[in-house]
């Protein structure tokens, strides 16, 4: 196994493959809410299971509603089942500090590394006190550079999903981070749950490569574990996929994650060096597409105001939160973060106002 203090599974050693099973909110598995003892037990196992079927990291997602989601009845394009601002809260509830601090414990009991993806700069604060060895970004997130500006300057290594985005928009979040950080690695990856295999694009993994300049990965979303083998004989160096106990458990993320067994041979199949022809997985480089699109008004995020703000008063990173939903926010775009600090305010915001450009001023 990799040395996750040094993360040079990631970052140094070519020959080596590191995997992750993403468990993200896959504690949660009914409908009605559970207590607190009991998501940790059902994360407990889930870890479990991941070290058992050869897993170097378990990958989890981490909410704050407070400076996430705004109060608003929307519901994502792949998961019906609740609106965001009730399921983002239910995250929040489900998962404080305490949890991630028995999580921790007990992944270094286990011996396996534990990483989250921040869904929001508030994320990010609370994970950091359990000292994660790495950061994940959400492809949703690659241009909160409120969430970027923070977790670059922990100096720790940042994992981007390039998911629902655009080439310019990776682009601009790569550019943003290479400004504060070199240790970045990017993760090609398709927005669509499942993704069907003509829709892969594995071409995609050696272009990043040759285009950032930095180690690629893939995030997996299509069923069964080929795609995954034909990506690492491309070049991946970092796998991830979705990890559930059952693929009939409720929630977002069962019904395209893998179970146990499976992942035990898949981490096996890697490992052997199995190949798999890439020509299955579709011609071409990934571009967005309209499935993927509709994903970005709910999850893109606007500049809001972090507290009250009184008029005169001077931008800063600690006036602002990026929040969803963009679509109905009213915001400047979360990207325009650097062009916004600094500025004046030229009249009293409430928190959670909108930033515009008819309330800024220059100095």
């Amino acid at each position: 196994m990799m040395n996750m203090e040094t993360t040079n599974g990631i970052f140094g050693d070519e020959g080596y493959v590191f995997i992750v099973a993403e468990i993200g909110k896959a504690y949660i598995q009914t409908k009605e809410e559970q207590t607190n003892e009991q998501y940790l037990k059902n994360a407990k196992e889930l870890i479990k299971a991941a070290k058992e079927s050869g897993a170097d990291a378990v990958k989890f997602q981490t909410h704050t509603v407070e400076d996430e989601q705004l109060p608003m009845a929307i519901t994502a394009p792949h998961f019906s089942g609740t609106d965001r601002y009730e399921w983002v809260s239910r995250l929040t509830k489900a998962s404080p500090l305490e949890f991630w601090q028995e999580i921790k414990r007990y992944c270094d009991e286990l011996d396996i590394a534990l990483f989250s993806t921040p869904m929001s700069r508030g994320a990010a604060r609370m994970i950091e006190y359990i000292d994660p060895p790495l950061w994940k970004v959400a492809s949703s997130d690659i241009l909160d550079f409120v969430l970027l500006d923070y977790i670059a300057a922990t100096g720790k290594p940042i994992i981007l999903s390039s998911g629902m985005s655009t080439e310019e928009e990776l682009d601009a979040s790569v550019a943003f981070l290479k400004k504060r950080t070199q240790h970045i690695a990017i993760l090609h990856c398709i927005s669509k749950y499942p993704c069907p295999p003509e829709e892969i694009y594995l071409e995609t993994i050696p272009y990043f490569a040759r285009r950032y300049g930095v180690p690629i990965g893939f995030s997996d979303h299509s069923l069964g574990h080929k795609a995954v083998l034909a990506a690492v004989a491309k070049g991946a160096r970092i796998i991830e996929k979705h990890f559930s106990l059952s693929r009939d458990l409720w929630g977002s993320d069962h019904k395209v994650s893998m179970e146990p067994s499976e992942f035990k041979k898949m981490v096996e199949a890697i490992r052997a060096n199995v190949f798999v022809d890439a020509s299955q997985f579709g011609q071409g480089i990934k571009v967005l597409d309209e499935i993927e699109s509709a994903f970005r008004p709910v999850f893109r995020k606007s500049l809001m105001a972090s507290q009250d703000i009184f008029a005169d008063t001077i931008i800063t990173a600690e006036t602002l939160y990026a929040m969803r939903p963009q679509q109905y926010a009213g915001g400047l775009p979360s990207e325009q973060y650097e062009s916004v600090l600094g500025k004046r305010v030229t009249r009293d915001l409430k928190k959670y106002d909108p930033i515009t450009e008819d309330v800024l001023a220059s100095l």
